[in-house]
Protein backbone atom coordinates (compact mmCIF):
# COMPACT_ATOMS: atom_id res chain seq x y z
CA UNK A 1 0.00 0.00 0.00
CA UNK A 2 1.03 3.64 -0.51
CA UNK A 3 2.86 5.37 2.28
CA UNK A 4 0.00 7.89 2.55
CA UNK A 5 -1.78 5.82 5.20
CA UNK A 6 -0.18 3.27 7.51
CA UNK A 7 -1.80 -0.18 7.58
CA UNK A 8 -2.60 0.02 11.31
CA UNK A 9 -4.35 3.36 10.85
CA UNK A 10 -6.19 1.94 7.85
CA UNK A 11 -7.41 -1.04 9.85
CA UNK A 12 -8.58 1.28 12.64
CA UNK A 13 -10.54 3.26 10.01
CA UNK A 14 -12.04 0.02 8.71
CA UNK A 15 -13.00 -1.19 12.19
CA UNK A 16 -14.76 2.08 13.04
CA UNK A 17 -16.33 2.53 9.57
CA UNK A 18 -14.59 5.93 9.41
CA UNK A 19 -16.02 7.65 6.35
CA UNK A 20 -13.10 10.12 6.26
CA UNK A 21 -11.06 7.36 4.62
CA UNK A 22 -13.71 6.41 2.08
CA UNK A 23 -12.13 6.99 -1.31
CA UNK A 24 -8.61 7.12 0.15
CA UNK A 25 -8.06 3.45 0.91
CA UNK A 26 -9.57 0.11 -0.11
CA UNK A 27 -9.12 -3.26 1.57
CA UNK A 28 -9.10 -6.80 0.23
CA UNK A 29 -10.11 -9.81 2.30
CA UNK A 30 -7.96 -12.83 1.47
CA UNK A 31 -10.47 -15.33 2.85
CA UNK A 32 -13.22 -14.17 0.44
CA UNK A 33 -11.32 -12.63 -2.50
CA UNK A 34 -13.43 -9.47 -2.18
CA UNK A 35 -12.26 -5.86 -1.89
CA UNK A 36 -14.33 -3.19 -0.11
CA UNK A 37 -14.55 0.38 1.12
CA UNK A 38 -13.81 1.24 4.77
CA UNK A 39 -17.53 1.97 5.27
CA UNK A 40 -18.67 -1.48 4.11
CA UNK A 41 -21.50 -2.73 6.38
CA UNK A 42 -20.20 -6.32 6.32
CA UNK A 43 -18.62 -7.80 9.44
CA UNK A 44 -15.11 -6.53 10.06
CA UNK A 45 -12.62 -9.16 8.85
CA UNK A 46 -9.75 -10.37 11.00
CA UNK A 47 -6.61 -8.27 10.69
CA UNK A 48 -4.51 -11.15 9.34
CA UNK A 49 -6.95 -11.55 6.40
CA UNK A 50 -6.82 -7.91 5.28
CA UNK A 51 -4.64 -6.25 2.64
CA UNK A 52 -4.83 -2.53 1.93
CA UNK A 53 -4.65 -0.76 -1.43
CA UNK A 54 -4.29 2.83 -2.63
CA UNK A 55 -6.61 2.33 -5.66
CA UNK A 56 -9.32 -0.11 -6.76
CA UNK A 57 -7.11 -1.00 -9.73
CA UNK A 58 -4.40 -2.20 -7.34
CA UNK A 59 -6.90 -4.43 -5.55
CA UNK A 60 -8.06 -5.95 -8.84
CA UNK A 61 -4.45 -6.43 -9.96
CA UNK A 62 -3.89 -8.39 -6.75
CA UNK A 63 -6.76 -10.75 -7.63
CA UNK A 64 -9.68 -9.26 -5.67
CA UNK A 65 -13.12 -8.46 -7.07
CA UNK A 66 -15.53 -5.70 -6.03
CA UNK A 67 -17.90 -6.17 -3.10
CA UNK A 68 -21.58 -6.18 -4.06
CA UNK A 69 -22.66 -4.57 -0.78
CA UNK A 70 -20.51 -1.44 -0.50
CA UNK A 71 -19.92 -1.09 -4.28
CA UNK A 72 -16.33 0.28 -4.22
CA UNK A 73 -16.57 0.86 -7.97
CA UNK A 74 -19.67 3.09 -7.73
CA UNK A 75 -18.88 5.32 -4.75
CA UNK A 76 -17.88 8.98 -5.19
CA UNK A 77 -14.17 9.30 -5.84
CA UNK A 78 -11.52 11.19 -3.90
CA UNK A 79 -9.50 14.37 -4.27
CA UNK A 80 -6.76 12.84 -2.13
CA UNK A 81 -4.27 12.74 -5.00
CA UNK A 82 -5.25 16.17 -6.29
CA UNK A 83 -3.34 18.14 -3.71
CA UNK A 84 -0.11 17.13 -5.27
CA UNK A 85 1.36 18.85 -8.27
CA UNK A 86 3.85 16.01 -8.49
CA UNK A 87 4.18 13.60 -11.35
CA UNK A 88 2.00 10.91 -9.75
CA UNK A 89 -0.93 13.26 -9.22
CA UNK A 90 -0.60 14.65 -12.74
CA UNK A 91 -0.48 11.17 -14.27
CA UNK A 92 -3.56 10.05 -12.35
CA UNK A 93 -5.54 13.07 -13.51
CA UNK A 94 -4.60 12.32 -17.12
CA UNK A 95 -5.54 8.64 -16.79
CA UNK A 96 -8.93 9.71 -15.38
CA UNK A 97 -9.37 12.04 -18.36
CA UNK A 98 -8.82 9.13 -20.77
CA UNK A 99 -5.37 9.74 -22.20
CA UNK A 100 -4.37 6.06 -22.05
CA UNK A 101 -7.45 5.06 -24.05
CA UNK A 102 -6.78 7.77 -26.64
CA UNK A 103 -2.98 7.73 -26.88
CA UNK A 104 -1.73 4.72 -24.91
CA UNK A 105 0.84 4.64 -22.13
CA UNK A 106 3.31 6.35 -24.47
CA UNK A 107 0.92 9.31 -24.73
CA UNK A 108 0.63 9.50 -20.96
CA UNK A 109 4.42 9.45 -20.57
CA UNK A 110 4.85 12.16 -23.20
CA UNK A 111 2.26 14.37 -21.49
CA UNK A 112 4.18 14.29 -18.19
CA UNK A 113 7.58 14.45 -19.96
CA UNK A 114 9.05 11.16 -18.76
CA UNK A 115 9.65 7.75 -20.33
CA UNK A 116 6.91 5.08 -20.39
CA UNK A 117 9.13 2.91 -18.19
CA UNK A 118 9.45 5.64 -15.58
CA UNK A 119 5.73 6.46 -15.39
CA UNK A 120 5.01 2.71 -15.15
CA UNK A 121 7.49 2.27 -12.30
CA UNK A 122 6.28 5.37 -10.47
CA UNK A 123 2.58 4.47 -10.51
CA UNK A 124 3.24 0.92 -9.38
CA UNK A 125 5.31 2.25 -6.46
CA UNK A 126 2.84 4.99 -5.48
CA UNK A 127 -0.61 3.54 -6.13
CA UNK A 128 0.03 -0.17 -6.66
CA UNK A 129 -1.14 -0.38 -10.28
CA UNK A 130 0.31 0.14 -13.73
CA UNK A 131 -1.02 2.84 -16.07
CA UNK A 132 -2.81 0.17 -18.11
CA UNK A 133 -4.38 -1.41 -15.01
CA UNK A 134 -5.66 2.01 -13.96
CA UNK A 135 -7.08 2.56 -17.44
CA UNK A 136 -8.77 -0.86 -17.45
CA UNK A 137 -10.30 -0.12 -14.03
CA UNK A 138 -11.65 3.14 -15.44
CA UNK A 139 -13.18 1.26 -18.39
CA UNK A 140 -14.85 -1.31 -16.15
CA UNK A 141 -16.37 1.36 -13.90
CA UNK A 142 -17.72 3.21 -16.94
CA UNK A 143 -19.14 -0.01 -18.35
CA UNK A 144 -20.91 -0.87 -15.10
CA UNK A 145 -22.42 2.62 -14.96
CA UNK A 146 -23.78 2.17 -18.47
CA UNK A 147 -25.00 -1.37 -17.76
CA UNK A 148 -27.01 -0.24 -14.77
CA UNK A 149 -28.34 3.08 -16.02
CA UNK A 150 -28.89 2.76 -19.78
CA UNK A 151 -30.47 0.46 -22.35
CA UNK A 152 -27.40 0.49 -24.62
CA UNK A 153 -26.51 -2.86 -26.15
CA UNK A 154 -23.55 -4.86 -24.84
CA UNK A 155 -21.56 -3.98 -27.94
CA UNK A 156 -22.30 -0.27 -27.59
CA UNK A 157 -21.29 -0.36 -23.91
CA UNK A 158 -18.07 -2.26 -24.57
CA UNK A 159 -16.81 0.22 -27.13
CA UNK A 160 -18.17 3.27 -25.27
CA UNK A 161 -16.16 2.21 -22.22
CA UNK A 162 -13.00 1.75 -24.27
CA UNK A 163 -12.73 -2.03 -24.68
CA UNK A 164 -11.25 -3.26 -27.94
CA UNK A 165 -13.43 -6.39 -28.12
CA UNK A 166 -16.44 -8.06 -26.56
CA UNK A 167 -14.17 -10.84 -25.32
CA UNK A 168 -11.93 -8.49 -23.35
CA UNK A 169 -15.04 -6.69 -22.07
CA UNK A 170 -16.45 -9.94 -20.68
CA UNK A 171 -13.12 -11.04 -19.18
CA UNK A 172 -12.45 -7.76 -17.41
CA UNK A 173 -15.97 -7.42 -16.01
CA UNK A 174 -15.84 -10.96 -14.63
CA UNK A 175 -12.44 -10.29 -13.04
CA UNK A 176 -13.49 -6.92 -11.57
CA UNK A 177 -16.97 -7.82 -10.34
CA UNK A 178 -17.23 -11.60 -10.36
CA UNK A 179 -20.06 -11.52 -12.90
CA UNK A 180 -20.53 -11.21 -16.65
CA UNK A 181 -21.97 -8.00 -18.15
CA UNK A 182 -25.33 -9.77 -18.67
CA UNK A 183 -25.41 -10.89 -15.04
CA UNK A 184 -24.55 -7.37 -13.83
CA UNK A 185 -27.38 -5.89 -15.88
CA UNK A 186 -29.79 -8.48 -14.51
CA UNK A 187 -28.79 -7.60 -10.92
CA UNK A 188 -29.47 -3.90 -11.22
CA UNK A 189 -32.13 -2.41 -9.01
CA UNK A 190 -35.22 -1.04 -10.71
CA UNK A 191 -34.52 2.44 -9.33
CA UNK A 192 -31.22 2.57 -11.17
CA UNK A 193 -32.75 2.45 -14.62
CA UNK A 194 -32.97 5.82 -16.32
CA UNK A 195 -34.51 5.94 -19.80
CA UNK A 196 -32.45 7.94 -22.25
CA UNK A 197 -34.35 8.55 -25.48
CA UNK A 198 -32.25 10.51 -27.94
CA UNK A 199 -29.28 10.96 -25.61
CA UNK A 200 -27.24 9.50 -22.78
CA UNK A 201 -28.67 10.06 -19.29
CA UNK A 202 -26.77 9.08 -16.14
CA UNK A 203 -26.86 9.69 -12.40
CA UNK A 204 -23.57 10.59 -10.72
CA UNK A 205 -23.26 10.13 -6.94
CA UNK A 206 -21.79 12.87 -4.79
CA UNK A 207 -20.63 13.11 -1.22
CA UNK A 208 -23.02 14.78 1.21
CA UNK A 209 -23.40 17.40 2.54
CA UNK A 210 -23.30 19.27 -0.75
CA UNK A 211 -24.07 23.01 -0.88
CA UNK A 212 -26.11 22.72 -4.04
CA UNK A 213 -27.59 26.21 -3.84
CA UNK A 214 -24.14 27.83 -3.76
CA UNK A 215 -23.02 25.82 -6.81
CA UNK A 216 -26.16 26.84 -8.67
CA UNK A 217 -25.76 30.50 -7.74
CA UNK A 218 -22.15 30.46 -8.91
CA UNK A 219 -23.06 28.97 -12.28
CA UNK A 220 -26.05 31.27 -12.75
CA UNK A 221 -24.00 34.42 -12.16
CA UNK A 222 -21.32 33.36 -14.66
CA UNK A 223 -23.39 31.80 -17.43
CA UNK A 224 -21.89 32.85 -20.77
CA UNK A 225 -24.60 33.70 -23.33
CA UNK A 226 -24.38 31.43 -26.37
CA UNK A 227 -22.29 28.77 -24.57
CA UNK A 228 -24.42 28.07 -21.51
CA UNK A 229 -27.99 28.27 -20.27
CA UNK A 230 -29.07 28.23 -16.61
CA UNK A 231 -32.50 27.62 -15.10
CA UNK A 232 -33.63 27.79 -11.48
CA UNK A 233 -35.87 24.93 -10.37
CA UNK A 234 -37.86 24.36 -7.22
CA UNK A 235 -35.27 23.02 -4.80
CA UNK A 236 -32.50 22.94 -7.39
CA UNK A 237 -31.22 24.09 -10.76
CA UNK A 238 -30.56 22.99 -14.35
CA UNK A 239 -27.47 24.02 -16.30
CA UNK A 240 -26.80 23.29 -19.99
CA UNK A 241 -23.56 23.95 -21.86
CA UNK A 242 -21.33 22.76 -24.67
CA UNK A 243 -18.33 20.63 -23.80
CA UNK A 244 -15.38 19.78 -26.05
CA UNK A 245 -14.14 16.22 -25.53
CA UNK A 246 -11.61 13.90 -27.10
CA UNK A 247 -13.80 12.75 -29.99
CA UNK A 248 -16.16 15.70 -30.45
CA UNK A 249 -18.37 18.34 -28.86
CA UNK A 250 -21.36 17.40 -26.69
CA UNK A 251 -24.18 19.46 -25.23
CA UNK A 252 -24.53 18.50 -21.59
CA UNK A 253 -27.34 19.28 -19.16
CA UNK A 254 -26.85 18.89 -15.41
CA UNK A 255 -29.89 18.81 -13.13
CA UNK A 256 -29.22 19.01 -9.41
CA UNK A 257 -31.49 19.18 -6.36
CA UNK A 258 -30.56 20.33 -2.88
CA UNK A 259 -30.96 17.10 -0.91
CA UNK A 260 -30.49 14.49 -3.64
CA UNK A 261 -27.57 12.03 -3.37
CA UNK A 262 -26.94 12.21 -7.13
CA UNK A 263 -26.85 14.72 -9.96
CA UNK A 264 -28.61 13.88 -13.22
CA UNK A 265 -26.69 14.46 -16.44
CA UNK A 266 -27.94 14.27 -20.00
CA UNK A 267 -25.58 14.43 -22.97
CA UNK A 268 -26.67 15.14 -26.53
CA UNK A 269 -24.46 14.70 -29.63
CA UNK A 270 -22.03 12.66 -27.53
CA UNK A 271 -19.57 10.27 -29.14
CA UNK A 272 -19.97 7.31 -26.80
CA UNK A 273 -16.19 6.85 -26.71
CA UNK A 274 -16.12 10.07 -24.68
CA UNK A 275 -18.41 8.75 -21.93
CA UNK A 276 -15.74 8.15 -19.29
CA UNK A 277 -14.02 11.46 -20.04
CA UNK A 278 -17.37 13.24 -19.79
CA UNK A 279 -18.06 11.71 -16.37
CA UNK A 280 -14.55 12.56 -15.13
CA UNK A 281 -14.79 16.19 -16.22
CA UNK A 282 -18.25 16.72 -14.79
CA UNK A 283 -17.22 15.23 -11.46
CA UNK A 284 -14.24 17.60 -11.35
CA UNK A 285 -16.26 20.61 -12.56
CA UNK A 286 -18.95 20.25 -9.87
CA UNK A 287 -16.53 18.96 -7.20
CA UNK A 288 -18.58 15.84 -6.57
CA UNK A 289 -15.66 13.99 -4.98
CA UNK A 290 -14.70 16.49 -2.29
CA UNK A 291 -14.66 15.04 1.23
CA UNK A 292 -16.20 17.65 3.57
CA UNK A 293 -15.00 15.79 6.67
CA UNK A 294 -11.35 15.78 5.63
CA UNK A 295 -11.52 19.42 4.58
CA UNK A 296 -13.23 20.49 7.81
CA UNK A 297 -10.72 18.54 9.88
CA UNK A 298 -7.96 20.84 8.59
CA UNK A 299 -9.76 24.18 8.21
CA UNK A 300 -11.63 24.02 11.53
CA UNK A 301 -8.34 24.15 13.40
CA UNK A 302 -8.44 27.87 12.60
CA UNK A 303 -11.07 29.46 14.85
CA UNK A 304 -11.74 32.20 12.30
CA UNK A 305 -12.63 29.64 9.62
CA UNK A 306 -14.50 27.27 11.92
CA UNK A 307 -17.54 29.57 12.02
CA UNK A 308 -17.66 29.67 8.23
CA UNK A 309 -17.54 25.88 7.97
CA UNK A 310 -20.42 25.54 10.44
CA UNK A 311 -22.50 27.80 8.22
CA UNK A 312 -21.71 25.97 4.97
CA UNK A 313 -20.54 22.42 5.78
CA UNK A 314 -20.91 21.20 2.20
CA UNK A 315 -19.38 24.12 0.30
CA UNK A 316 -17.74 23.10 -2.98
CA UNK A 317 -15.17 24.63 -5.30
CA UNK A 318 -16.72 24.87 -8.76
CA UNK A 319 -13.89 24.42 -11.25
CA UNK A 320 -13.99 24.00 -15.02
CA UNK A 321 -14.69 21.77 -17.99
CA UNK A 322 -12.11 23.68 -20.07
CA UNK A 323 -8.99 25.29 -18.54
CA UNK A 324 -8.58 27.54 -21.60
CA UNK A 325 -12.06 28.95 -21.13
CA UNK A 326 -11.29 29.63 -17.47
CA UNK A 327 -8.09 31.44 -18.39
CA UNK A 328 -10.03 33.73 -20.73
CA UNK A 329 -12.67 34.29 -18.04
CA UNK A 330 -9.93 35.30 -15.61
CA UNK A 331 -8.26 37.75 -18.00
CA UNK A 332 -11.57 39.30 -19.04
CA UNK A 333 -12.62 39.51 -15.38
CA UNK A 334 -9.63 41.59 -14.30
CA UNK A 335 -10.86 44.71 -12.52
CA UNK A 336 -14.48 44.32 -13.64
CA UNK A 337 -17.60 42.96 -11.96
CA UNK A 338 -18.87 39.41 -12.50
CA UNK A 339 -21.81 40.81 -14.49
CA UNK A 340 -19.51 42.97 -16.59
CA UNK A 341 -17.23 40.04 -17.37
CA UNK A 342 -20.21 37.92 -18.34
CA UNK A 343 -21.41 40.58 -20.80
CA UNK A 344 -17.95 40.87 -22.36
CA UNK A 345 -17.58 37.10 -22.64
CA UNK A 346 -20.93 36.90 -24.43
CA UNK A 347 -19.69 39.45 -26.96
CA UNK A 348 -16.48 37.46 -27.47
CA UNK A 349 -18.48 34.29 -28.12
CA UNK A 350 -20.75 36.11 -30.55
CA UNK A 351 -17.72 37.49 -32.45
CA UNK A 352 -15.32 34.52 -32.39
CA UNK A 353 -17.35 31.30 -32.18
CA UNK A 354 -18.70 29.40 -35.18
CA UNK A 355 -22.45 29.14 -34.65
CA UNK A 356 -23.64 27.08 -37.64
CA UNK A 357 -27.24 27.49 -36.52
CA UNK A 358 -26.71 25.75 -33.17
CA UNK A 359 -28.60 26.95 -30.10
CA UNK A 360 -25.37 26.75 -28.07
CA UNK A 361 -21.83 26.97 -29.44
CA UNK A 362 -18.42 25.89 -28.24
CA UNK A 363 -16.32 28.50 -26.46
CA UNK A 364 -13.82 30.16 -28.86
CA UNK A 365 -10.53 28.31 -29.23
CA UNK A 366 -7.09 29.80 -28.60
CA UNK A 367 -6.59 29.89 -32.38
CA UNK A 368 -9.69 32.07 -32.75
CA UNK A 369 -8.11 34.66 -30.46
CA UNK A 370 -4.80 34.52 -32.34
CA UNK A 371 -6.65 35.09 -35.62
CA UNK A 372 -8.23 38.26 -34.20
CA UNK A 373 -6.41 41.53 -33.69
CA UNK A 374 -6.29 43.44 -30.41
CA UNK A 375 -8.14 46.25 -32.20
CA UNK A 376 -10.91 43.86 -33.25
CA UNK A 377 -11.29 42.73 -29.66
CA UNK A 378 -11.32 46.36 -28.55
CA UNK A 379 -14.24 47.00 -30.92
CA UNK A 380 -16.52 45.02 -28.63
CA UNK A 381 -15.61 47.19 -25.66
CA UNK A 382 -12.51 45.44 -24.36
CA UNK A 383 -9.47 47.56 -23.43
CA UNK A 384 -6.72 47.23 -26.04
CA UNK A 385 -4.20 46.07 -23.43
CA UNK A 386 -6.51 43.27 -22.31
CA UNK A 387 -7.15 42.18 -25.87
CA UNK A 388 -3.41 42.09 -26.45
CA UNK A 389 -2.96 39.98 -23.29
CA UNK A 390 -5.56 37.50 -24.56
CA UNK A 391 -3.80 37.14 -27.90
CA UNK A 392 -0.40 36.76 -26.20
CA UNK A 393 -1.64 34.07 -23.84
CA UNK A 394 -3.40 32.28 -26.73
CA UNK A 395 -0.11 32.25 -28.65
CA UNK A 396 1.66 30.83 -25.59
CA UNK A 397 -0.93 28.07 -25.23
CA UNK A 398 -0.71 27.11 -28.90
CA UNK A 399 3.10 27.11 -28.77
CA UNK A 400 3.08 24.90 -25.68
CA UNK A 401 4.71 27.55 -23.50
CA UNK A 402 1.66 27.38 -21.20
CA UNK A 403 0.40 23.85 -20.55
CA UNK A 404 -3.29 23.85 -19.66
CA UNK A 405 -3.79 20.08 -19.81
CA UNK A 406 -5.26 18.25 -16.83
CA UNK A 407 -1.83 16.72 -16.27
CA UNK A 408 0.00 20.02 -15.91
CA UNK A 409 1.65 21.25 -12.71
CA UNK A 410 -0.49 24.11 -11.34
CA UNK A 411 2.51 25.91 -9.88
CA UNK A 412 4.39 25.67 -13.19
CA UNK A 413 1.37 27.03 -15.07
CA UNK A 414 1.16 29.97 -12.67
CA UNK A 415 4.83 30.77 -13.25
CA UNK A 416 4.35 30.52 -17.02
CA UNK A 417 1.33 32.84 -16.95
CA UNK A 418 2.87 35.65 -14.90
CA UNK A 419 5.73 35.85 -17.39
CA UNK A 420 3.21 37.12 -19.97
CA UNK A 421 2.54 40.83 -20.07
CA UNK A 422 -0.90 41.64 -18.67
CA UNK A 423 -1.15 38.48 -16.54
CA UNK A 424 -0.64 39.10 -12.83
CA UNK A 425 -0.60 36.92 -9.69
CA UNK A 426 -4.38 37.14 -9.15
CA UNK A 427 -5.11 35.82 -12.64
CA UNK A 428 -2.55 33.02 -12.27
CA UNK A 429 -3.94 32.00 -8.86
CA UNK A 430 -7.51 32.08 -10.17
CA UNK A 431 -6.57 29.79 -13.06
CA UNK A 432 -4.90 27.40 -10.61
CA UNK A 433 -8.05 27.31 -8.49
CA UNK A 434 -10.81 27.25 -11.12
CA UNK A 435 -9.04 26.13 -14.28
CA UNK A 436 -6.73 23.42 -12.96
CA UNK A 437 -8.82 22.40 -9.92
CA UNK A 438 -5.88 22.84 -7.56
CA UNK A 439 -7.40 22.39 -4.07
CA UNK A 440 -4.47 24.23 -2.48
CA UNK A 441 -4.58 27.37 -4.66
CA UNK A 442 -5.16 30.58 -2.75
CA UNK A 443 -5.57 33.99 -4.45
CA UNK A 444 -4.38 36.07 -1.51
CA UNK A 445 -4.56 39.29 -3.51
CA UNK A 446 -8.30 38.99 -4.16
CA UNK A 447 -10.07 42.11 -2.88
CA UNK A 448 -13.18 40.28 -1.62
CA UNK A 449 -11.08 37.75 0.30
CA UNK A 450 -9.09 40.58 1.87
CA UNK A 451 -12.26 42.45 2.85
CA UNK A 452 -13.83 39.40 4.50
CA UNK A 453 -10.52 38.66 6.22
CA UNK A 454 -10.69 42.17 7.71
CA UNK A 455 -14.22 41.50 9.00
CA UNK A 456 -12.95 38.31 10.66
CA UNK A 457 -9.97 40.04 12.21
CA UNK A 458 -7.49 38.17 10.00
CA UNK A 459 -4.47 40.20 8.78
CA UNK A 460 -5.46 41.24 5.28
CA UNK A 461 -2.35 42.08 3.29
CA UNK A 462 -1.53 39.55 0.60
CA UNK A 463 1.72 38.59 2.32
CA UNK A 464 0.07 38.15 5.73
CA UNK A 465 -2.79 36.15 4.21
CA UNK A 466 -0.36 33.80 2.47
CA UNK A 467 1.46 33.22 5.75
CA UNK A 468 -1.81 32.60 7.61
CA UNK A 469 -3.09 30.28 4.89
CA UNK A 470 -0.20 27.84 5.21
CA UNK A 471 -1.99 26.16 8.09
CA UNK A 472 -5.02 25.63 5.81
CA UNK A 473 -3.04 23.52 3.33
CA UNK A 474 -3.77 21.33 1.40
CA UNK A 475 -7.32 22.74 1.21
CA UNK A 476 -6.69 26.46 0.78
CA UNK A 477 -8.99 26.68 -2.26
CA UNK A 478 -11.86 25.69 0.04
CA UNK A 479 -10.81 28.34 2.55
CA UNK A 480 -10.88 30.90 -0.25
CA UNK A 481 -14.33 29.71 -1.33
CA UNK A 482 -15.65 30.02 2.24
CA UNK A 483 -14.29 33.56 2.41
CA UNK A 484 -15.93 34.44 -0.93
CA UNK A 485 -19.24 32.93 0.18
CA UNK A 486 -19.08 34.85 3.46
CA UNK A 487 -19.06 38.15 1.57
CA UNK A 488 -22.78 37.68 0.89
CA UNK A 489 -23.63 36.52 4.42
CA UNK A 490 -24.60 38.42 7.53
CA UNK A 491 -21.78 39.58 9.83
CA UNK A 492 -19.68 36.70 11.14
CA UNK A 493 -18.45 36.02 14.62
CA UNK A 494 -16.40 33.12 15.92
CA UNK A 495 -19.50 31.99 17.81
CA UNK A 496 -21.67 31.91 14.64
Amino acid sequence: MSETLHDDAAYAALSSRDRRYDGRVWFGVTSTGIYCRPVCPARTPMRRNVRFFATPAAAVAAGFRACRRCRPDAAPGSRHWDHGGDLTARALRLVADGIVDREGVAGLAAAVHVSPRHVHRLLVAEVGATPMELAVSRRSQTARLLLEQTELSMTEIAFAAGFSSIRSFNEVMRAEFGATPSELRAMRRSGQRVPAPGGLTLRLPRRLPYDNANVGDFLAARTIPGVERHESLEGGWRHTRTLGLGFGVAVVTVESYDDAPDVLIRAESLDLRDTATLVSRLRRWLDLDADPDSIAEVLSRDADLAALLRRRPGLRVVTTVDPWETLVRAVVGQQVSVAGARTMLGRLVDRLSVAEGAALVQFPTAQAFVDSSAEELASIGMPVARGRALRDVALAVIAGDVDLSFGSSPSDVADELVSIRGIGPWTADYVRLRGLADPDAFPAGDLVIRRVATDLGIPNTARELVARSLSWSPWRAYAATHLWAASADTPITKES
